[in-house]
């Protein structure tokens, strides 16, 4: 059974660089898009980031130009490289993947157990 496994989340100061990873374990048969999404204290989930299989991506406007998503297919992993982080960035952070296993007989959407990122101030 195919799940996602998150990790690479802490505390930092704004200004600073974080990476988060996430790893489709199980042995999956197929990986479509994978992403990042985050949820702030009171706020709803909100997507950050998501790329293709063969490596389109779109980003959340907040986040444009200082989050880079990429993917290793090889490893059915997702990577999330976060520059500049803002106080404003702080929330827990969920990996997102869909595609289909060898046991599963419908197609699955899947998230991780969310990372916690806090920038503080």
């Amino acid at each position: 059974q195919v799940q996602l496994v998150e990790s690479g989340g802490g505390l930092v100061q704004a200004g600073d660089s974080l990476r988060l990873s996430c790893v489709a374990s199980g042995s999956p048969k197929r990986i479509d898009d994978m992403g990042w999404y985050r949820q702030a204290p009171g706020n709803q989930r909100e997507l950050v980031a998501t790329i293709t299989s063969g490596g389109s991506t779109k980003y959340a406007d907040s986040v444009k130009g200082r989050f880079t998503i990429s993917r290793d297919n090889a490893k059915n992993t997702v990577y999330l490289q976060m520059n500049s982080l803002k106080p404003e960035d702080t929330a827990v952070y969920y990996c997102n993947a869909e595609g289909e296993d060898y046991v599963t007989p419908w197609y699955l959407v899947l998230w991780g157990q969310g990372t916690l990122v806090t920038v503080s101030s």
